[in-house]
């Protein structure tokens, strides 16, 4: 198949003119669920912290970069990736069952879930608000190569897409062909290449060792799907 911080003496603990509209509107909601009971404020602090440090694309950029320098891991990764993907201690809900997607021999991979948000976070953390969207969900599935230009992303017209749609049972992710001039690189400098966009299938890994963090945070472009 062919997605103004407050400053001086007029800063207060209090004043949010720094903030987005809606990052106001969950601060709002956030002290009213507190002042009601209804939420427990170290509990929140947890649950931040653990998608910032603990969950979240860059276990995944692990797995990847294991499977560019260690052959053996890469079998297992492709014969059963849950099993493997516990291996580096990766597991929990939204990671029961999970697939590797290999690409390579001419074949991309791209992820999407057509019906919600579907979305393995042991390994990516939260799924970025694009792909959610209606119109990635659609046109991922009528027009991947479409969605790839979207992205930055043209392939040779060889090399064939192949799209999955990820389900409660079952979620996705792709393992991207390293990028040729990272050899004897550590796991570390290459994990660090590998996007959360690379294993949804929308970006590519480069041989650039400022290329960025894991969770690149970045969406298509203007106008894209």
């Amino acid at each position: 198949m062919d997605d103004h911080a407050p400053h001086g003496d007029h800063a207060h603990p209090d004043d949010h003119s720094h903030l987005s509209e809606m990052e106001v509107r969950v601060r709002a909601l956030q002290s009213l669920l507190q002042a009601k009971g209804y939420v427990d404020p170290d509990a929140l602090d947890e649950l931040v912290t653990l998608y910032e440090d603990d969950v979240g694309p860059q276990n995944g950029a692990r797995v990847v970069a294991r499977a560019w320098t260690d052959p053996g891991y890469a079998t297992r990764l492709a014969e059963d990736a849950t099993a493997a993907i516990a291996e580096l201690g990766y597991t929990g809900r939204q990671g029961e069952h999970m697939v590797a997607l290999m690409n390579g021999d001419g074949v991309h991979h791209m992820v999407v879930c057509t019906l919600c948000s579907c979305y393995p976070w042991p390994v990516l953390g939260l799924p970025p608000v694009w792909y959610k969207s209606p119109a990635y969900r659609a046109k991922a599935v009528a027009d991947p190569r479409g969605v790839l230009a979207d992205f930055g992303v043209r392939l040779p017209e060889g090399v064939r897409i192949r799209v999955w749609d990820s389900t409660a049972e079952v979620r996705y992710l792709v393992v991207p062909e390293r990028p040729p001039g990272t050899e004897g690189w550590s796991q570390e400098e290459l994990a660090a290449i590998v996007t959360r966009d690379c294993m949804i299938g929308t970006a590519l890994p480069t041989a650039r060792r400022d290329a960025g963090s894991a969770g690149d945070g970045q969406g298509p472009a203007a106008g894209a799907a």
